[in-house]
């Protein structure tokens, strides 16, 4: 056995935040070989990594099935401040190097918004609603667990800044990882989430005007490292102020999707977002309904806020009906436990996500070219 061959067999490990090779990170330092023990001395990319133990369990499972190593010692040390700086150049670019381009997409400085980009292959979801209490956020959490589940890489961007709720609802326990100002976002069921509930107190209200909303906004998409990722669903505010008006501004390409009850009073207010969407040159793409129905312990469905609202709105905007969202505790139990439903594709309202999911994904894909073309071209 040689440094060379367990390299080798740690380069398929992966640092799970970043999803990249520790060994092309640089996070390995140094490996000594005295069969049948094998030492490893790994960087971590900040003091008290919240996946220490993952890294741990990934190298000793790596090194461990190569033979002849029955033992693997582990010593933990920390990146330089230049090692992480050239990790996040390597990773994300230098801001200064490209206020050109941001320029051009309006923006005075910092780093392009990788999402305005014609090129960029990441699809765009905005989540929204009319008005409050329709569970457009719980749809969201959901949704983007039943993309992830096809095999999509998933981010999301908690725009709700006055409710923010996604972390709560993902289930993540851990904040974002700050590398040289480059934030790396946590991850949980398959899906990288930002949130304002990462920067204030959960019982801590945000009280701001538009200009430090829209600034806030633009650092999750430009200081944020998403990794191209396949789908960044926002979840968006409810009603048609001012974040709204600045993803249009931020993410011109996004395609909308529009939560309501069935509730002919939610149902008229949640085409404002609609149209509001429509002025703006945004797409709407399709209409979700949510709360549809209670199934009691007498097996008998009851329409507890009426019916037809996603019907007529999705008739009246001319979009498909992407599904009808039942009522059921276990969806609220997820939400506020971070086990989201979604997780468990075989209960009634798993299954209508993972439906959902897989219309957006390939009935309502639009035709482009394939991300390899992309690159290529």
């Amino acid at each position: 056995m040689t440094t060379e061959t367990v390299t080798e067999a740690l380069r398929p490990v992966e640092d799970p935040e970043l999803h990249r090779s520790i060994v092309d990170l640089g996070m390995v330092r140094r490996i000594d070989i005295a069969l049948p023990v094998v030492t490893v001395a790994i960087d971590l990319t900040i003091a008290g990594c919240p996946l220490r133990n993952e890294i741990d369990r990934r190298v000793t499972e790596a090194v461990t099935a190569l033979d002849g190593a029955d033992h693997v010692t582990i010593e933990f040390g920390v990146m330089t401040d230049q090692q992480r700086e050239e990790l996040r150049r390597s990773l994300h670019g230098n801001p200064a190097a490209t206020a050109g381009s941001t320029q051009a997409h309006g923006h005075a400085e910092g780093r392009a918004i990788p999402f305005a980009d014609p090129g960029s292959a990441t699809r765009v979801l905005l989540i929204a609603s009319g008005k409050g209490g329709v569970g457009k956020s719980s749809v969201t959490t959901n949704l983007a667990v039943a993309i992830a589940a096809r095999g999509k890489s998933v981010a999301v961007v908690d725009a709700d800044v006055w409710g923010f709720s996604i972390p709560r609802m993902l289930g993540i326990d851990h904040d974002p990882t700050i590398i040289d100002e480059m934030i790396v976002p946590p991850e949980r069921h398959g899906v990288r989430c930002i949130s304002m509930g990462f920067f204030v107190e959960e019982d801590q209200p945000v009280i701001w005007r538009g200009p430090m909303l829209h600034k806030a906004l633009e650092q999750f998409l430009t200081d944020v490292f998403w990794d191209e990722p396949d789908y960044l669903i926002v979840d968006l505010p409810p009603g048609t102020g001012d974040i709204a008006l600045s993803i249009a501004q931020f993410m011109p390409r996004g395609e909308m999707y529009v939560v309501t009850t069935p509730q002919a009073t939610a149902e008229k207010v949640a085409q404002r977002a609609a149209y509001m969407a429509r002025k703006v040159n945004l797409s709407v793409a399709g209409v979700i309904e949510n709360m549809s129905w209670f199934t009691g312990d007498d097996g008998k469905r009851y329409e507890i806020f009426g019916q037809g609202g996603g019907d007529s709105l999705a008739r009246e905007l001319d979009v498909p009906l992407l599904g009808k969202i039942p009522l059921v505790t276990k969806l609220r139990e997820g939400a506020d436990n971070g086990k989201p439903i979604a997780v468990d594709a075989k209960s009634e309202a798993g299954a209508l996500f993972a439906q959902m999911a897989e219309m957006i994904d390939v009935t309502l894909a639009p035709k482009r070219r394939y991300r390899s073309e992309l690159r290529v071209s």
